[in-house]
Order: C-alpha cells, then sequence, then structure tokens
C-alpha cells in the first residue's frame, strides 16, 4: 500500500558574508525551500529544494508553485512521478523519503576530504592559508573569469608558488572562457603540478572543443555546466567523455537514479555544493558515501555563509 505523507514546506534565505562574484554574476542571497515529510508513526525526515536555474534547474517560484500544489500530504507514487523539468523538487522529496525508510549513512564530515572555496581576485592570495590551517585543507578551489586572463595567471602563478606540495587547485572557469584563452591558460597550467584540473573552461556549446582540448594538454578538464542535469550527464557520457564530471546532485533529481548511472558507468565524479543548507548537504553526503570516488568533495563552503538562516 502506496501510504499518505504529511507535507509541508518552508522557504528560506541564506545571506553570504560577502556576494559572490562568478562568470554569471553577482550572487548575494541563496534561497531555497525546506520541506518535511512526517509519516503516520510521526516521524519526521527533511529535504531540500535548492535551485539553481542558471544552471538549468527549475526556479524558486516554480518549485514554490509545486509545492503549493501537492497539498498537505503526498505519496512515495507522487514522489517518484515528479517531471524531470523539477529536478530539485525530485531530490529533495526523495531524499526525505528515504530519509523515513533508510538508515542514516552520514558520518562525521572530519572523516571526509573536502575542497574549498577561495575568493576570487589576489584575496584567494592570502585567504587559502587561514583555511589550509584552520581545516587542515589540502584542495582548494579558484573562480576564474572575474579579472582578465593575464591578470588571473599572474596571481596564478604566484598562489601555487606558495603551495606546500600536497596542496592542490581546481580551477574553475564557469564556461566564461573563449578557446583562444582556454589555450593560453592551459599553456600555463600544464607546467603547474599543483593544478588538480580546470573546470568548464568554455561554455556547454563547445564540448567538441573543450573534447578537443582534453585531448591535446595535460592538465586535466573537468564538465559542470555541461553535465548540470542527468539527461545532459547521459548525453556527455554517450559522447566520451573521459575526464571529470563535476555532479552538482541537488539538481540533478532522484539520488536513487543518479546514484545507479555513477556506479554502473565507473565515472570520475567530483560531487560539488550548490550553497544549499546542512539539509541539502546532509542528502548529498548520504548519496556520496554509497559511491567510492578518491577526489576532494566540493562541499568546504560553509565559511562563506553568515551564520544566521532566515526562514519566511
Amino acid at each position: 500500500m502506496d501510504y499518505e505523507l504529511k507535507f509541508q514546506f518552508k522557504l528560506y534565505q541564506n545571506y553570504f558574508k560577502q556576494p559572490l562574484q562568478t562568470s554569471h554574476g553577482v550572487w548575494s542571497i541563496r534561497e531555497g525551500i525546506i520541506i518535511s515529510l512526517t509519516n503516520s508513526a510521526g516521524v519526521t525526515s527533511r529535504g531540500e529544494i535548492a535551485p539553481l536555474p542558471w544552471f538549468g534547474s527549475e526556479t524558486l517560484a516554480q518549485a514554490v508553485k509545486f509545492c503549493q500544489q501537492l497539498g498537505e500530504a503526498t505519496t512515495k507514487q507522487e514522489i517518484m512521478a515528479i517531471p524531470d523539468h523539477l529536478p530539485c523538487c525530485q531530490f529533495a522529496l526523495e531524499s526525505a523519503y528515504l530519509a523515513l525508510t533508510q538508515d542514516d549513512l552520514v558520518r562525521s564530515s572530519h572523516t571526509l576530504n573536502f575542497c574549498y572555496l577561495l575568493p576570487a581576485g589576489k584575496e584567494a592570495l592570502t585567504a587559502w592559508q587561514d583555511l589550509y590551517q584552520a581545516n587542515s585543507a589540502t584542495t582548494f578551489k579558484w573562480k576564474i573569469g572575474i579579472l582578465t586572463l593575464a591578470e588571473e595567471i599572474a596571481i596564478l602563478k604566484q598562489l601555487t608558488l606558495n603551495f606546500p606540495p600536497e596542496v592542490k587547485l581546481r580551477l574553475d572557469a564557469n564556461g566564461g572562457l573563449n578557446l583562444t584563452q582556454a589555450q593560453q591558460l592551459l599553456s600555463v597550467t600544464d607546467a603547474l603540478p599543483a593544478i588538480e584540473f580546470i573546470e568548464q573552461p568554455l561554455s556547454p556549446d563547445k564540448f567538441t572543443d573543450v573534447l578537443q582540448l582534453s585531448h591535446k594538454h595535460t592538465t586535466v578538464l573537468a564538465l559542470d555546466e555541461s553535465v548540470a542535469s542527468f539527461q545532459q550527464l547521459q548525453q556527455t557520457y554517450r559522447q566520451g567523455w573521459l575526464g571529470v564530471y563535476v555532479i552538482k546532485a541537488a539538481i540533478m533529481g532522484f539520488t536513487t537514479r543518479l546514484r545507479q548511472f555513477c556506479q554502473d558507468n565507473d565515472l570520475d565524479v567530483v560531487f560539488s555544493s550548490v550553497l544549499e543548507t546542512e539539509v541539502g548537504r546532509e542528502a548529498v553526503l548520504n548519496l556520496v558515501q554509497q559511491l567510492d570516488h578518491p577526489r576532494a568533495f566540493g562541499f568546504g563552503v560553509q565559511h562563506i555563509y553568515n551564520k544566521s538562516l532566515t526562514r519566511l
């Protein structure tokens, strides 16, 4: 029998300590929805809808409309019938449902290796040291495409020159480079052993160019925006991508489907945050701990938030 579960939702706003600068623009507030499911025994679990519409997910307004239409109760059958154009809603409700029916798999975060986000520009030159000392962090991510490429290459050389040998750096262009710029950057990073990979150097419509770059250069390349949905992940795999897949599970729909695809195809995966709260973070960590991937998880982002969470 498909039992009814009580459904509730609440909007939230999470303010960043400083606005985040990316090639998509400036981001100041993370907005989303915390949902809850309660079974007949009175046990409640939560899930998080954390949209990222510039990555192709539904908007917050679309998610709110879905939650309003769902009403005060739902069932497993209804959850699994959520359409693919609402991937964040799929993720949140299935995660909450699984939390009611499965053992909690989350270990202490101290047992996991995280990648920490550095501020853009010159601030990265000093910020990494604080994170390295406070968290024993050995993997960092630096957003590029904010300043001119010449300025960022100069900062990059200085930054990696100061790294201890165990520290690795991920460069995230968010698809903001053109082919000439990407080639120029790769000619530099090929000689920098501290670079773990460059993430999404070109826009998603330039897949063939990225594939060719991955064959011509020794620097590892990763795709992020190109695999923002589960359907894009499937398509990119079929097209022969052998580099890293950066997966934002909170915007990719049903977690059981995603886990099965990763297991079946032995992908080189980095699971990455969409700057969700601890609710979404816990659900993603439940997923990644069922997979065996050696790369640092992209969840070292707590330091960029204000501590308070505003629920509306």
